[in-house]
């Protein structure tokens, strides 16, 4: 952190709770408004100092460290005392670089086989929610495929019953790209609770443990 990133952190205050607010959490995008990281709020301030991230307020609207701190507080909001007055707390980020963010095991599950495949079915090139998907194994279980990151893909329900238990070229189907193990790292809903309101746009909290659950290979 440079010594000014460090001066603005450590002029921060809370007029009602100590240093708790400092510590409380604020939920990390990237560039894509996808949930990467949670960090602490004396960090975010650090980073939204730096330019690396911008703070986004309720009407998903962006603000560097400068508007931020123009911004007017009312007395609802949650609140630091800086030098010359007070800074409302910002609870959601938006990094300028995704590459920021360390990378990570990506966990074999539904949620980030959805996520890679953006809900979208892999044959016929809708998108859905994911109540109206299924997970698909290119090569069918029944014919050797195994479940992988490169054999397993979003399908709506119409392509999956019209494949069936047969391999695409069989069906007369394709794949609109070849499912890949992904390269980036998908937020771990399980491990983070829905703490602030302003995280709900972001966060879906419902069925996080079956969305995430490390799925068995083959």
């Amino acid at each position: 952190m440079h010594k000014d990133m460090a001066a603005v952190a450590d002029t921060l205050w809370s007029p009602t709770a100590g240093g708790s607010l400092l510590t409380s959490k604020v939920l990390v995008l990237n560039r894509s408004y996808l949930p990467v990281h949670v960090t602490s709020v004396k960090r975010a301030f650090a980073l939204l100092y730096q330019g690396v991230a911008k703070a986004v307020d309720e009407q998903y609207r962006t603000f560097d460290f400068a508007s931020w701190r123009d911004l007017s507080i009312e007395l609802h909001h949650e609140r630091l005392g800086v030098v010359g007055g007070f800074i409302r707390v910002p609870r959601v980020l938006l990094l300028s670089a995704y590459e920021r963010v360390p990378k990570r095991h990506v966990r074999f599950s539904r949620f980030n086989i959805y996520a890679r495949d953006s809900n979208t079915c892999q044959y016929c090139g809708v998108r859905f929610s994911r109540a109206d998907l299924n997970l698909d194994h290119v090569i069918p279980r029944s014919r050797g495929g195994v479940s992988t990151w490169e054999n397993v893909v979003c399908s709506c329900h119409v392509c999956n019953r019209k494949k069936g238990g047969q391999t695409p070229e069989e069906a007369g189907m394709k794949l609109i790209k070849q499912p890949r193990r992904p390269q980036w790292t998908p937020f771990n809903l399980e491990s983070f609770s829905l703490r602030y309101q302003a995280w709900q746009p972001y966060l879906s909290t419902l069925d996080s443990a079956y969305w995430n659950t490390e799925l068995v290979r083959d």
